[in-house]
């Protein structure tokens, strides 16, 4: 059974080497998961290899062209042995990525990330991927602000979801426990409770004694009424 699959399309490919680094350069050489950079520039044509054009309707800045794109997706695509592939556009306009989405994304054999730059990727890109049957398109935002280029928010949406894949977490049980992961009793979903380590105090300040305490079962329940606590402060 093949691994994973995640490509990344992008005019800075450098841009993209911590994908080298951490838990998701070992999960590659663990032959976990299987990342691959695409430069774009590479399906670009003419001298200066120009990837953009002004937008039609005017309007500042600058519009990525569709060739380019069509060309280096169809590549990627072509390449895979995946019989399905999910094109993720990171795009303010986006549906905003959280937990759920990273859990979705994680059960998929090949995620092709396209990261935009200045006023975005000619729309006729979705257009097209969204017509074929092999291809999922999914537009992402990390958030309500803009970037530069989706080269930031493809590292963010790779790394939730690279995670959450078995085996690259050396304790999956940790997953279960973190912001986001965990739920209520009215499966509200809460953040993570706060964590503490050796010295017991620190610059006047103590650990929590429940948690010195060994039982068990009252250092859970502090911890669940913790997370209910953080939760609230986060909406007020």
């Amino acid at each position: 059974m093949s691994s994973p699959r995640f490509d990344v399309i992008s005019i800075f490919p450098e841009y993209l080497a911590p994908l080298k680094l951490s838990l998701v350069g070992k999960a590659q050489e663990n032959q976990l998961i299987d990342v691959g950079v695409t430069d774009l520039r590479d399906f670009a044509e003419g001298l200066h290899k120009s990837v953009d054009d002004t937008p039609y309707g005017g309007g500042a800045g600058m519009v990525m062209s569709p060739e380019p794109w069509g060309q280096a997706i169809d590549s990627v695509v072509s390449s895979s042995a995946a019989d399905h592939h999910e094109l993720i556009i990171l795009t303010p306009a986006g549906k905003k990525f959280d937990q759920k989405m990273a859990y979705e994304l994680s059960t998929s054999k090949h995620l092709i990330f396209a990261c935009g730059r200045y006023e975005g990727i000619d729309y006729r890109v979705t257009e097209h991927y969204q017509a074929q049957e092999n291809v999922t398109v999914r537009e992402i935002s990390i958030g309500d602000y803009v970037l530069n280029g989706g080269e930031v928010a493809a590292l963010v949406v790779l790394e939730a979801v690279i995670r959450l894949i078995p085996g690259v977490i050396g304790n999956p049980a940790s997953l279960d426990e973190e912001s986001h992961s965990l739920k209520d009793e009215n499966d509200l979903t809460l953040v993570e409770y706060p964590s503490y380590t050796k010295p017991a105090q620190w610059r006047g300040l103590e650990v929590p004694p429940v948690l010195l305490s060994g039982n068990h079962g009252e250092i859970a329940k502090w911890r669940a009424a913790q997370s209910e606590i953080r939760t609230r402060k986060l909406s007020e």
